[in-house]
């Protein structure tokens, strides 16, 4: 049972390292995403590690697909970034262009190896050698290898479960809201339609057929 609980850990973990750096400002959440960059890699290595466990915690993120689960954070973080980028850059080929552009760097600057390096450093702070040795001989059983086969899918489930329960829960607060003070709630909206890219563009057909029919 320990070991099942520290491999959750291990997997919640990690994921949050990876996407906590997004933020609606892709700018600054770059900035903080950096200085934490450095302060760990600055933490790491003033803190030596003992060169067998630092082995045995690389074999256990090779059974558990850390490297796998930071790439595909990397990927939802892009995913968030671009979309908000194509929220405040012209709805045009070259605002999409440069959207395009910020995704690609942003994908080729993305290092995984820093960040399994960080995510030593993160272990070895957290677990002795001797619980190291436990996962890794846990991982190495039927259940370990199931259980590292079905947390990044079980993880995916319950995001989904947590952005349902907010969704519902900020949909029935603005409402109360809305209901205690209509005069400044009246038009107020949550982000959950439409990004205003797409809506400008949904309404360009309709704006320029008005003005082919009414060329005044």
């Amino acid at each position: 049972m320990k070991a099942i609980l520290a491999l959750i850990v291990v997997y919640v973990g990690t994921f949050f390292i990876v996407i906590q750096g997004t933020s609606p400002n892709p700018v600054q959440a770059a900035a903080q995403n950096a200085k934490t960059a450095q302060d760990s890699a600055a933490s790491a290595q003033a803190s030596s590690i003992d060169p067998a466990k630092e082995a045995d915690i690389r074999s256990l993120m090779e059974l558990v697909g850390a490297r796998d689960l930071v790439q595909d954070g990397a990927s939802t973080a892009i995913e968030q970034s671009r979309e908000k980028l194509l929220t405040t850059v012209p709805n045009n080929d070259k605002g999409q262009a440069f959207v395009n552009a910020f995704a690609a760097s942003y994908q080729k600057k993305f290092d995984v190896d820093q960040v399994a390096d960080q995510l030593v450093a993160v272990y070895d702070k957290h677990y002795t050698d001797d619980e190291i040795k436990g996962l890794l001989q846990f991982y190495g059983s039927p259940l370990g290898q199931k259980v590292a086969a079905e947390m990044p899918k079980i993880n995916r489930e319950i995001q989904a479960a947590i952005r349902s329960t907010g969704t519902k829960a900020a949909k029935e607060a603005l409402a109360e809201m809305k209901q205690q003070n209509p005069e400044v709630g009246q038009s107020a909206r949550l982000g959950t339609g439409q990004p205003r890219w797409q809506q400008r563009r949904a309404q360009q057909p309709a704006q320029q057929s008005a003005q082919q029919q009414d060329p005044q």
